[in-house]
């Protein structure tokens, strides 16, 4: 008997080693090529205007599908689309090495985010295939969470030291073998349950061309401002299309988004809580980024490393702050103590000015922040696929995934737009790195707004009631 469950228990650590693995590769890919923007830019004869779509086109297949992923991972087998997103991940990052030029390199971060959309649903309904619920399955969440901020400085601190030491395009080679590990450990990974029923095609139709709607006209929002003719056009189009989707979902016999995914008021906060979350954590990365290049002149090796204390506060809140805590608490009040600490650490980043000492503000407030991400995102991802019936789980756990995208996207868009009307609202006679700073402060502080919106929303919508403690079973 113990032989049977110490196999047992190696086999799923091995599990969860690959499905966290999965989940790291692919929020890493949506920022690794943050900090090589620029060498992007000159190997490809990309023009400055155009080098956000490397980051946008990601975020607008990976947002715009999710749901689709989800759904498809329910029906035609978890394991099985695991398989084939990292197989789409793989050609597609080969694709982005060998690019000749930006429009062949965008198109593969498209289908890098086509596979991704397919992976990250799959990967953590896997995970609750694999764990039973209660403590075994949180600790396993709390994993899983924890890979949603690691894996966004991840990517910053790789794609840094990949850009200065061996080209750009190594920040695609870098995942060949990633993924091929990957494909050889989804033999430790159980297949995952099957639900009957036929493919809302209506539904998966109407929500990826209302996501992919939403997440491009809020990303021209942030470049050409929300009085853009295309963006208007463009989000009254995501206005309809989210409303053809509610009709749809409410006559189909078997809706891609069944009500009862939402109609938990916990899991709905929780999900809004991950978009709020997600607002906060891109906007930061971004801002945090140019100040250190532009501002500091940091070369891309330098950058990432300096985002090294974020990455370890982020390990402090996922893997011990936060599993304390909510042995000893409701999860509303873990949500709330985590983003309390990231509001503070946005407040801290405010004070950075052009020749700051990085000990003094840029070095430590990243510690902070990173604890209390750490702490929120654990909190979240449990509460936010929590009770769901697991013929229901691979869309819940797309949706999760889904409202931190386009939270990021939506948070990038208006404190980009905030910060450059503040750095150009300066007196004459402004230096240009005391103006661009004060945007990017302004910027931040807008990232610490978010954060406190998200407590908010903790504690209107997430019960205090112990049952809503992680550590039970559901």
């Amino acid at each position: 008997m113990t032989s049977h469950t110490e196999l047992r228990s190696q086999k799923s650590g091995l599990a969860l080693l690959v499905i966290a693995a999965a989940q790291l590769l692919i929020v890493m890919d949506g920022t690794i090529v943050t900090v090589g923007l620029p060498n992007i830019g000159a190997g490809l004869s990309i023009a400055e205007s155009d080098l956000d779509w490397v980051l946008t086109s990601y975020a607008l297949a990976f947002g715009g599908l999710l749901l689709a992923g989800g759904r498809a991972g329910d029906l035609f087998g978890r394991r099985r689309l695991l398989r084939a997103g990292l197989v789409v991940f793989l050609l597609a990052s080969v694709l982005g090495g060998v690019a000749q030029d930006g429009a062949m390199l965008i198109a593969a971060r498209v289908l890098q985010g086509v596979g991704g959309a397919i992976i990250a649903p799959a990967a953590l309904s896997l995970l609750a295939d694999t764990f039973p619920a209660g403590p075994e399955r949180n600790k396993a969440l709390g994993v899983y969470g924890a890979m949603g901020g690691l894996g966004a400085v991840a990517g910053l601190l790789l794609g840094g030291a990949l850009t200065e030491y061996l080209g750009w395009r190594w920040i695609m080679f870098i995942n060949i073998p990633f993924v091929l590990l990957l494909l050889i450990g989804t033999l430790a990974i159980v297949p995952g349950t099957r639900e009957r029923g036929g493919l809302d095609l209506p539904g998966a139709i109407t929500a990826t061309l209302a996501l992919g709607s939403l997440v491009y006209a809020i990303n021209r929002a942030g470049a050409d401002g929300l009085g853009d003719g295309l963006t208007l056009t463009v989000g009254a189009i995501a206005v309809v299309l989210a409303l053809a989707f509610v009709t749809v979902q409410r006559r189909v016999r078997n809706p891609m988004l069944p009500a009862g995914v939402l109609a938990d008021r916990g899991r709905l906060g929780a999900n809004l809580i991950m978009l709020l979350m997600g607002a906060g954590q891109l906007a930061t990365f971004y801002f945090l980024t140019l100040y250190m290049q532009s501002i500091k002149h940091y070369s891309p090796m330098i950058t990432g490393l300096a985002y090294l204390p974020f990455a370890i506060g982020i390990g402090l809140g996922s893997a011990v702050v936060g599993p304390r805590l909510q042995a000893r608490a409701p999860v509303r009040n873990v949500l709330a103590t985590g983003m309390t600490v990231a509001a503070l650490a946005m407040g801290w980043f405010s004070l950075l000015t052009p020749d700051q000492n990085a000990l003094v503000t840029l070095l430590p407030a990243q510690l902070v922040a990173g604890v209390g991400l750490g702490i929120g995102f654990v909190a979240a991802t449990i509460s936010g696929v929590r009770g769901v019936a697991p013929r229901d789980s691979g869309i819940a756990s797309g949706l999760i995934n889904t409202t931190q995208q386009v939270g990021g996207a939506l948070g990038l868009a208006i404190l980009a737009t905030t910060a450059l009307t503040v750095t150009t609202s300066q007196p004459g006679g402004t230096p240009e790195p005391e103006a661009l700073t004060s945007g990017y402060t302004t910027g931040l502080l807008g990232a610490g707004a978010f954060y406190l919106a998200a407590i908010l929303a903790a504690v209107v919508l997430l019960r205090p009631a112990s049952q809503n403690r992680p550590q039970h079973p559901v």
